[in-house]
């Protein structure tokens, strides 16, 4: 069996200064957040610039234009991404474009794939966005409406979607759709589709709560024809590859949040020490320091939580339990620890000029993103047997 190799006891040197330097990075990137979440405009320049760095190109080799490096590697400098970073809306861009899109051409795709797709990516040249969720199939993934047409020389696309991260930005899908209702999730299929193929309409920006720097937007489907090699995978391969995708997200696309909490701990320890009430710091205060210890527990819990994701899928062996367990636990986890930040912080916690609140309106996304928090029980559950 192989060994699975213990992700919190055995980093190397380089590993380390790896994350230490994407930190050192992310903390220089423009600091015009507040302006920026107001106008809900993206940053493409700050794309680019992390595309030059590497970050893009993280577990992708370098004949197809990344980086190379392991899943280790990734993982940590993620983590170090998110803690430097104060764009949350950046950070979910490049992990929704690495994990969902990159990842899958990466592991399903053909040589010509990867070789026409992956250096653009890597390199910042083009954007792609992962289009799966429908205006009635939220959740019930494999209950898509989306059809997938066979012609004597590839597919004719029709259907919706909507909520699709950098949809309307991208220059590339990857759209989900069924060859076959009645095989049920057997008929679902992934197909790589250019932004200017006729037949397929980019929907507008779409205003939200949070994350408001990462646009999101939808995608009409009329008589959308291509040819057969822009299928992904085998006819009915969306299962295994959406299955796929989802356990290498919970681990690489969370050690970003990881990254975010940490940051707030360190603010709010700041804040707790620097701010006195009734002739003392209010970290004196139990209240206080019980919050920050509860902050700190969080964080720890959902460092370990996305280190063993990421160990198994380094190992080769499936997670499907453990990749659940992560994304539940870390989703309300920076909820509530964005909460708490607001109350250590008082009033000023308050003000957006603070830049503390952003990070609850951007976390509340995290409980339905990827799966809703109640999917994630029902799964663990189904997943132990009940």
């Amino acid at each position: 069996m192989t060994q699975i190799r213990a992700f919190d006891r055995f980093f190397d040197e380089e590993e380390l200064r790896a994350k230490h330097e994407v930190r050192e990075f992310a903390e220089q990137l423009p600091r015009d957040v507040i302006e920026r979440d107001h106008a809900g405009s993206f940053d493409r320049e700050s794309w680019n610039a992390c595309a030059r760095f590497g970050i893009l190109g993280l577990g992708v080799p370098e004949e197809y234009g990344g980086t190379g490096g392991d899943l280790v590697r990734a993982v940590l400098s993620m983590e170090g991404f998110g803690k430097g970073c104060r764009d949350n809306g950046l950070t979910f861009a490049l992990n929704a474009q690495m994990w969902t899109t990159q990842l899958s051409i990466l592991q399903f795709g053909s040589e010509a794939q990867k070789k026409r797709y992956l250096p653009a990516l890597c390199g910042g040249e083009k954007i792609a966005a992962q289009a799966m969720t429908e205006p009635e199939t939220g959740s019930d993934i494999y209950r898509l409406q989306a059809r997938a047409e066979r012609t004597e020389d590839g597919y004719v696309l029709n259907g919706s979607k909507v909520l699709v991260t950098l949809g309307p930005l991208a220059d590339v899908f990857l759209i989900f759709a069924t060859i076959d209702p009645a095989k049920g999730r057997w008929g679902l299929t992934a197909f790589l589709v250019d932004r200017d193929t006729p037949g397929l309409e980019v929907l507008p920006v779409q205003a939200k709560m949070g994350l408001r720097t990462v646009p999101l937007g939808g995608l009409e489907l009329r008589d959308v024809r291509i040819p057969a090699d822009a299928r992904l995978g085998p006819e009915g391969g969306g299962v295994s590859l959406s299955a796929t995708s989802l356990e290498w997200e919970r681990s690489c696309m969370l050690a970003g949040k990881i990254g975010i909490m940490e940051r707030q701990i360190d603010e709010a320890v700041a804040e707790a020490k620097r701010r006195e009430q009734f002739g003392q710091p209010i970290g004196k205060f139990q209240a206080v320091s019980n919050r920050i210890a509860d902050m700190k527990v969080r964080l720890e819990a959902s460092r370990l939580l996305v280190y063993r994701v990421a160990a198994l899928k380094l190992a080769g062996r499936p997670a499907p339990l453990e990749a659940a367990a992560a994304k539940l636990f870390l989703a309300e986890s920076f909820v509530e620890s964005s909460l708490d930040s607001i109350r250590i912080h008082g009033g000023r916690g308050y003000l957006t000029e603070n830049e503390v609140e952003r990070d609850l309106r951007d976390a509340v996304g995290g409980v339905l993103w990827g799966g809703t928090s109640d999917i994630q029980r029902v799964l663990v559950a189904r997943l132990l047997g009940l």
